[in-house]
């Protein structure tokens, strides 16, 4: 019996090998299992001999389970202000990513709620770990020298978003290497940040817009989120801590629009493919969040999103889409439509427009609450900056006033909780007057 539970530890490998020779015998000393033995299997478990010398099980009937190739997605928060935005999307409710944060601080990453083997402490010879003082051009050559890391980390992503605030030292100077490295590499590379704080200074806003420019150089398509424009929207008696903590929850709320998009089933998949054809090289890009609950909760939310003070441009403007829409299960194919009809009328009908439907109970939102978030890429330059404004301003005139529901989207204070239009055309049953266009009818 001793013999028989060594064969146990025998691998799959030498067992095959084993059985094969039909002539000899295996180390467990079981007899020679002639021809016959050619329609079995041998399994190299003890459970396989408890009936003695000679058992065999059958091959397995279960099929190998099916492996689906998801798509790699990393987010990486860079310097102090990047790294606590990573810090609290780690267990919120963004699925299926990998989060790393790099900085040259290295008692701000011990205290880090991202797994200590996803840190990259940039500069250890340069810095000593003590930080990059405020200085980006301290930061850019931590990350310099810290490239290889850098490399080895976002090795096999297919898309990267490097998040940071603007204005630092580490996020100013290291945010476009790491941006580079990844879109040398091929990666479809996102850059989401944030600009100061007005209270801030004049100096750290300076920073900030150098560090912007040499960035946006370095990513596929970049959103810049404009401090100051969030306390438009918010109570003036917000305390500066939740000030701050609203600028990392839109960085927050950006990633996982997209994020949604190409990882959950929804109503309406996406698949990664789509998702770069609209952002791969679109330069510049804005964007919209809103959320509305009530009877014409989807017309509200899309509504919000369109006329948040994070874009300061409108949509007409932009050459490409992403947006996703996100309920619970109560959320229907006709309230997704309404949705499409309020941005479509504002897009260019040449703009390639990608667009998604979840429904994830996992997501915090109140009951009976539909989100939008809204990402429209390529901008392009225009003598007119007004015009997009413009444009915008004239679809919200049409919208009939609506009581009902609340709106709680950025920037909804500003259009009097008044929906859009409803779709033209888009009452009774057929096709969406939205797909219809997509497929060119």
């Amino acid at each position: 019996m001793a013999a028989m539970a060594s064969s146990a530890a025998v691998s799959c490998k030498a067992a095959a090998s084993a059985v094969r020779r039909f002539g000899s015998k295996s180390r467990a000393g079981l007899p020679k299992a002639g021809v016959k033995a050619t329609r079995r299997v041998a399994v190299t478990t003890s459970a396989t001999f408890a009936g003695g010398e000679g058992d065999f099980a059958p091959a397995p009937a279960t099929p190998p389970p099916q492996v689906f190739n998801a798509a790699s997605i990393k987010v990486v928060g860079v310097g102090g202000g990047g790294s606590n935005a990573v810090n609290r999307m780690v267990g919120s409710d963004i699925n299926g990513v990998e989060f790393w944060i790099v900085n040259t601080d290295s008692q701000a990453m011990a205290t880090a709620a991202v797994p200590d083997s996803c840190h990259i402490q940039v500069g250890k010879e340069l810095t000593r770990g003590l930080g990059a003082g405020g200085n980006p051009e301290i930061g850019q050559k931590a990350a310099e020298e810290s490239r290889q890391s850098i490399e080895q980390a976002l090795a096999g992503s297919d898309m990267v978003f490097v998040t940071a605030g603007m204005g630092g030292g580490t996020g100013s100077g290291a945010a476009p290497v790491v941006a580079g490295v990844a879109k040398a590499a091929g990666i479809l590379t996102v850059g989401i940040v944030t600009m100061p704080f007005k209270f801030e200074g004049r100096q750290r806003y300076n920073q900030a817009m150098d560090a912007v420019e040499r960035l946006r150089r370095n990513v596929d398509t970049l959103i810049v989120i404009p401090n100051d424009r969030l306390l438009s929207a918010v109570d003036t008696a917000l305390p500066v801590q939740d000030a701050f903590l609203l600028a990392d929850d839109i960085l927050r709320q950006g990633v996982r629009g997209i994020c949604d998009i190409i990882t959950l089933p929804g109503l309406i998949n996406v698949d990664f493919a789509d998702v770069r054809a609209v952002m791969a090289d679109a330069g510049s890009s804005l964007m919209g969040i809103g959320r509305a609950t009530g009877k014409n909760r989807a017309r509200e939310a899309a509504a919000a999103a369109i006329s948040s003070p994070l874009l300061d441009l409108g949509i007409d403007r932009a050459t490409g889409i992403v947006w996703n829409i996100t309920g619970s299960k109560d959320l229907t194919l006709h309230e997704v439509n309404e949705a499409a009809e309020v941005i479509y009328e504002l897009v260019d009908p040449s703009a390639l427009i990608i667009f998604g439907a979840v429904v994830n109970p996992s997501i915090k939102l109140a009951e009976g609450e539909v989100a939008i978030t809204l990402i429209a890429t390529g901008f392009q330059p225009s003598a007119n900056p007004q015009a997009g404004m413009q444009g915008m301003q004239r679809g919200q005139q049409q919208a009939p006033p609506s009581p009902q529901g609340d709106v709680m989207g950025w920037g909804a204070q500003d259009q009097g909780g008044a929906p859009p239009p409803p779709p033209r055309g888009g009452g009774g049953g057929g096709i969406p007057n939205f797909l219809k266009r997509r497929m060119g009818r």
